[in-house]
C-alpha cells in the first residue's frame, strides 16, 4: 500500500514538472487577420484581430485559429519526452 502511495507521489511530481515544462512552449497560429498565441497549458496568451473583419468572418477565423492552436499544442505534448515518461506503458 505504501509503495502505491509512493508511486502516486512520484507520478504527481512528474506531472507537475511536465506542466511547468509545457507552459514554456508556445504555439502561434495566424489566419485571415486573426493571430492566436497559446502556451503548452492550452492557455491563450495573446490574441489580435483585424478591426476590418466582419463579425461573421471574425467569429469563423477565431474558431479556426483557436482549434488549430489546440491541435498544435496537443502535438507538442504528445511528442515531448517527459509526457511519454509520465504515461503508463500500454501492455
Amino acid at each position: 500500500m505504501f509503495n502505491k502511495l509512493k508511486q502516486f507521489k512520484e507520478m504527481r511530481s512528474q506531472a507537475k514538472a511536465l506542466q511547468n515544462s509545457l507552459a514554456q512552449e508556445s504555439v502561434t497560429v495566424e489566419k485571415g487577420g486573426v493571430k492566436v498565441v497559446m502556451n503548452g497549458n492550452m492557455e491563450v496568451t495573446f490574441l489580435t484581430v483585424n478591426q476590418e473583419l466582419s463579425k461573421d468572418s471574425l467569429e469563423g477565423m477565431l474558431v479556426d485559429c483557436i482549434n488549430d492552436a489546440i491541435k498544435k499544442t496537443q502535438q507538442i505534448m504528445a511528442l515531448s519526452k517527459p509526457f511519454r515518461n509520465v504515461l503508463p506503458s500500454a501492455k
